[in-house]
């Protein structure tokens, strides 16, 4: 039986920092395992954060040397992960990080070049999950429920609370995906207001009262109305969600307070109108499954339907990574890994590209 030792690495929309996973994969009876051996994050300093924040105004030279600096920077964190845990690798799975996400206009770019990842770590890198999908005219994204389909079906919804909130799920013997709207994303830039990083356990929103104008606006936004296939990111949140936060009278508090009672509102609803069971499961993973008001607070509006789960911290933080490394696994074997019925695509496809390292003699 051959186990595949992967190292999965995730960067996301909320830019809180590096996650890298060492996971083992492998296949019973038609059935894939896995396990999580080591974990790292690696925050992001100030000066790599805002270069990855301000990406999206940088004129397209500027935008490839952040491309290719960025490559460089992933290939050594991880190396330095490999010697600490003395880590046996077959290659890196990376998903880089989101600059750019334009599937109507066909493209959606991932900085973090693979040749000088490669080539940075001395291994095999598979990373540029996304554009074969949208090469076939799919959405690129989300990407996460062949994961949450062949590692996670044991739930009737897998949520994700990154910086973007998506959810997964069978219906009629497809899964289907797509990004909800806001999540930590939201959160992070009110906190940022007042120079922290963000809302610990939602404790300051907790305290805040609910903005009733704000809330609607918030529920009124045209993303949400939309059928799915569908994804968003950063450049729809800088665009539409940003403006309705500049009234400087609202306290913080009261900020974060309505952000939460919309995040979940819109979770709860897409849950219900997709469920066919009287009480479903529902695993939540990412940052936000650590927000313990948010998560009360979607307990609270699911109480009736649906059974919120919350996992251990090691898969909160880290399903993610782990999924891109399963995703280069799949690839590795020419499988498919990218699910028409998701994105929306001509077919499913098999995504990413190979690169080996250039290594000195």
């Amino acid at each position: 039986m051959k186990i595949y030792k992967v190292i999965g690495l995730m960067s996301g929309t909320s830019l809180d920092g590096l996650d890298l996973a060492y996971c083992h994969f492998w296949n019973t009876s038609e059935k894939w395992e896995f396990k999580i051996i080591k974990t790292k994050s690696v925050p992001y300093k100030k000066t790599i954060k805002n270069q990855l924040k301000n990406s999206l105004s940088l004129s397209a030279i500027d935008l490839l040397e952040l491309h290719y600096s960025y490559g460089t920077w992933l290939g050594k964190k991880t190396k330095k992960f490999i010697k600490e845990e003395n880590l046996e690798v077959d290659f890196i799975a990376s998903h880089g990080h989101t600059t750019h996400h334009q599937p109507k206009k066909g493209f959606s770019f991932q900085i973090g070049s693979g040749q000088h990842l490669a080539n940075a770590c001395g291994y095999k890198v598979i990373c540029d999950f996304r554009t074969n999908d949208i090469a076939l005219g799919g959405q690129g994204a989300p990407l996460v429920p062949i994961g949450d389909q062949l590692l996670f079906n044991n739930y009737d919804f897998c949520l994700n609370l990154g910086g973007i909130s998506n959810i997964s799920f069978e219906k009629n013997n497809q899964r289907i995906a797509y990004d909800i709207g806001l999540a930590n994303m939201i959160l992070n830039h009110i906190t940022q207001k007042i120079n922290l990083l963000y809302d610990k356990d939602g404790e300051l929103a907790q305290k805040g009262k609910l903005n009733k104008k704000l809330l609607k606006e918030l529920n009124e936004l045209k993303y949400y109305k939309k059928p799915h296939p569908k994804s968003t990111g950063y450049e729809w949140f800088t665009k539409k969600v940003i403006p309705l936060l500049k009234d400087k009278k609202t306290p913080i508090e009261n900020l974060l307070h309505t952000a939460i009672h919309h995040i979940t509102e819109q979770i709860a609803t897409e849950i219900q109108k997709n469920s066919s069971k009287e009480k479903s499961t529902l695993l939540v993973t990412g940052g936000g499954a650590l927000n313990v008001f948010l998560i009360d607070t979607l307990k609270k509006k699911l109480a009736h339907s649906t059974e919120v789960i919350i996992p251990s911290n090691q898969l909160i933080e880290f399903k993610e990574a782990l999924i891109f490394a399963f995703m280069g696994v799949l690839r590795a074997k020419e499988q498919d890994n990218c699910l028409a019925s998701v994105t929306g695509a001509q077919r499913n496809c098999s995504g990413g590209v190979l690169f080996l390292p250039s290594l000195a003699d």
